[in-house]
């Protein structure tokens, strides 16, 4: 089954809601993939002996991984964590997150600076191109298992909007103004 994804309202309203315009607008795996984003489903009960997921590893070099689980139980300074992880920011590396529990969802900004929401559940392997402007937030289910993937040693460094002048949102413009032919807007 394809991830579900779709354009936000402009709504003030809990971030954890849907947010979906009315009537609602989806968002396709070939509009997604054209920002730059990748998807793949998995069985996350098989996770530790998932051949298929070893060889996605061994194919994009992701040596790195942890578990994170992000719930008011679980993660430390659960507010504050929730609060920069929605912040608007972008990554010099690749983001990958593989959902093994739970759910929630990963915002982007599309060619025209508008907001998709990318919502993530158990077996959802998401990966978002350094460079992407980007924020993560749970659901109303208040939890999710990640796993994080990571080539060489971990950076979870996020640089928050505005970035454009930095190397990797360079690179990421250049990359899929390119490719999808179209002048992705510096906002």
């Amino acid at each position: 089954m394809a991830i579900e994804a779709w354009f936000m309202d402009d709504s003030n309203e809990d971030q954890r809601f849907p947010h979906h315009h009315n009537p609602k607008e989806f968002v396709s795996m070939d509009q997604l993939a054209e920002l730059g984003v990748l998807h793949w489903k998995l069985n996350p009960k098989v996770y530790e002996n998932d051949e298929e997921l070893k060889k996605i590893r061994d194919d994009r070099g992701y040596n790195y991984v942890d578990l994170l689980d992000i719930c008011p139980e679980k993660l430390a300074n659960y507010e504050a964590k929730l609060k920069d992880f929605f912040t608007e920011h972008i990554h010099a590396n690749e983001e990958i997150r593989y959902c093994l529990d739970g759910s929630g969802y990963f915002d982007v900004r599309d060619k025209n600076d508008r907001w998709i929401r990318i919502w993530i559940k158990p077996g959802d392997l998401i990966i978002l191109p350094a460079g992407i402007y980007h924020r993560f937030t749970l659901d109303t289910n208040n939890y999710t298992k990640l796993m994080r993937l990571f080539q060489g040693e971990p950076i979870w460094t996020p640089f928050n909007r505005p970035q454009e002048q930095h190397p990797a949102r360079k690179e990421y413009l250049k990359t899929f103004t390119e490719k999808a032919g179209v002048a992705l807007e510096a906002h």
